[in-house]
Order: structure tokens, then sequence, then C-alpha cells
């Protein structure tokens, strides 16, 4: 059956959680929130924030629950902290879980080939370093095993106050003097010049070869962790390289709006499930 999906869609959700990586550090889990239909439905695997050094699978549950209900797989996973490893441990963690993910869909009703991510904040930054640079042998320390020829390549990305500059956004922790957020920068990117080298702005400001999938940006008015002039310029460089990407500003919102209802937060829900419309119908099938 093909997959389709109806953005204004109704569905029950069963949700569990599952080991998907076995580190020397810790074993890491993923909470799966599975439509319960027909399907097969359009997979989404969901990538935390936390500035790198916080949080877990559990971060953006709200959204994650919202888009299953509307008839999409979605799948959240850990990440290892900056305590625990610096990158690009995260985005190697993550670049295998795009791959597991691809491997497991069918298992849990969703559509391999339709595969697309969603990051928030440290995991937007994450989530774009793959975009760019799916093959990049960094990313792709960790053999599957089980199906060694998939790679981490996307359909699309959302993007929630992604920090799409890791200098602009630990120069702007400075001037604010917020300790623990500048402490965050430095344990995350150990050795210090890897805070340009992965950096996405810097990455197109460079003009390196890169891959540049559909993406969405979503961005509070009121941030003052990463700022919108900041994002903004950043969108326009991804355009300007070839980049299809669309840009939605969401006033009286702040850093991490989308963690509490309201309004705002079911508007960028919404956008969400139509983008992924979109794309399901605009999309070519992924390896």
């Amino acid at each position: 059956m093909a997959t389709s999906y109806d953005a204004s869609a109704q569905y029950e959700i069963k949700s569990w959680d599952v080991k998907y990586r076995r580190d020397p550090v810790r074993t890491l889990m993923a909470r799966i929130y599975q439509p319960q239909g027909d399907g097969p439905f359009p997979v989404l695997l969901d990538v935390h924030g936390g500035a790198w050094n916080d949080q877990d699978r559990t971060a953006n549950a709200l959204v994650d629950q919202q888009l299953a209900a509307s008839g999409v797989l979605v799948v959240a996973i850990d990440l290892r902290l900056a305590s625990e490893a610096p990158y690009p441990a995260s985005v190697a963690d993550t670049n295998y879980g795009i791959r597991w993910l691809k491997s497991k869909a069918r298992e849990w009703n969703g559509d391999p080939e339709t595969l697309g991510v969603l990051g928030s904040s440290s995991g937007g930054h994450v989530v774009e370093l793959i975009a760019m640079r799916p093959n990049d042998p960094r990313y792709n320390e960790f053999t599957l095993e089980e199906a060694p020829n998939l790679d981490a390549t996307l359909n699309y990305v959302i993007a929630r106050s992604p920090i799409s500059n890791t200098i602009a956004r630990y120069e702007n922790a400075k001037s604010k003097q917020r300790q623990n957020m500048m402490h965050n920068n430095e344990t995350y990117f150990n050795p210090w010049d890897s805070i340009h080298e992965a950096n996405p702005q810097e990455i197109l400001d460079r003009g390196e070869v890169v891959s540049l999938p559909p993406m969405f940006v979503l961005q509070g008015s009121l941030d003052d962790n990463v700022m919108p002039e900041t994002q903004a310029h950043f969108v326009d460089c991804y355009r300007r390289a070839g980049g299809d990407i669309e840009f939605e500003v969401f006033a009286r919102a702040e850093h991490r709006w989308v963690h509490t209802p309201s309004p705002e937060t079911d508007r960028a829900i919404d956008m969400m499930k139509n983008y992924i419309a979109t794309r399901l119908g605009a999309m070519q099938p992924v390896g």
C-alpha cells in the first residue's frame, strides 16, 4: 500500500521504549510513537535539544505525540551528552539512529523511504550537520551490522530554534554573561576549534561541497538564546547556496516555546504537519 498522509487525521497512538545502540558510556534508548492504523505511515526521527549537555528522548514529547496522532511514525532517540563525549559523538549517534530507523521502520508500520528528521536547539545543530554532511566518515563511525549499506541521507529537515551558528551563539552567551551556557559550549566543542569546523553557518561561508535537503526552520521572535537575526542570516545563506528552505518566526515565542501548550505551539505543530504533507508529496525516495 502506498504511503499517504492527511495532516488533519487523528489516530490513537501506542508508545514504548527500545534500545537502539549499546555504548560503553550507556545504552541509548529510543521512544516509539506509533499510530494505530493500517499505514504504512511516514517516518520522522526526533533529535532532542539541551545545549548538548542535557535532556533525552522525552524532551519533545508534546510535539512528538501530536505528530504521531496525525499519522506519522515518530521515533525520538537519546544522544550521548557532552559530559560523556564531546563533538562529534552526538552527531555520530544521530547518524546511526537515522540508519537504524530506516532498517526498523517497516516493523512498526512505517515507510523508511519517507524518513525526515526534527531537531530542536542543539538537536537542530546536529541534524543540520548530518543534512549537509550525510556521508562524513566521522559521523558514520558506527556500523549498522544488520544493514551496512544504508546511509544517513534525509528527505527533509524540520529545525526548531536550531543553533545554526555555533560561534554566534557562544558570543551571545558571553555578552550576556551566561556562564552555564558558555560552559556547555566549551564542554561540547573540545578541542575548541571544532566550534568553527562544526558550525553550519561557517560551513556555508567556506563554500564546502554539501548536501542541501529541503529544510523548514521555526524560530521564536523573543528568543535571546539563538537570535532571530542570526537565524535569518543562516536561512538566507542556505537559500543562496541552492537549498530549498522555509522560515517562520513565531511572535511572543522564546527559545523553548513548544515545550508548553500555547497558541504558538499549536501553530508550530500544525505547520510541521503541513510541511511533512508537502514534502511527502514532493519527495524522491532516499537510500
